[in-house]
């Protein structure tokens, strides 16, 4: 079992930067690979960025490559979703997921353990 816990969104402006934090405890942390989704108001959670186990690879969705970055620490058993240039669209609920694996995953429907969301503002 893996519990798993957003934080750091807040209001922001656009063309501010945020940092989202993920912390994942339970087992088998060292073999889990994360994702980062969003829910807007009344649209469907789609993917933002995904990490493999080691950190070694990543992907991102097409709406946040180039502002986005996913990384992830290891020893400290966070991952991290860096976001610059952030426009009003990137306004919603950001969630972090994880699952047991060594590939990088992107559907929703790949991922077994979730947290409950941070939201994320951006105003105009």
């Amino acid at each position: 079992q893996v519990q798993v816990m957003e934080s750091g969104g807040r209001l922001v402006q656009a063309g501010d930067s945020l940092r989202l934090s993920c912390a994942a405890s339970g087992r088998t942390y060292g073999s889990t690979a994360m994702g980062w989704f969003r829910q807007a108001p009344e649209k469907e959670r789609e993917f933002v960025a995904a990490i493999n186990w080691s950190g070694s690879a990543t992907y991102y969705a097409e709406s946040g490559r180039g502002r986005f970055t996913i990384s992830r620490d290891n020893a400290g058993n966070t991952v991290s979703l860096q976001m610059n240039s952030l426009r009003p669209e990137d306004t919603a609920i950001y969630y972090c997921a994880a699952r047991e694996g060594s590939d990088v995953y992107i559907l929703i429907s790949d991922y077994f353990f979730w947290g409950q969301g941070t939201q994320v503002t951006v105003s105009s």
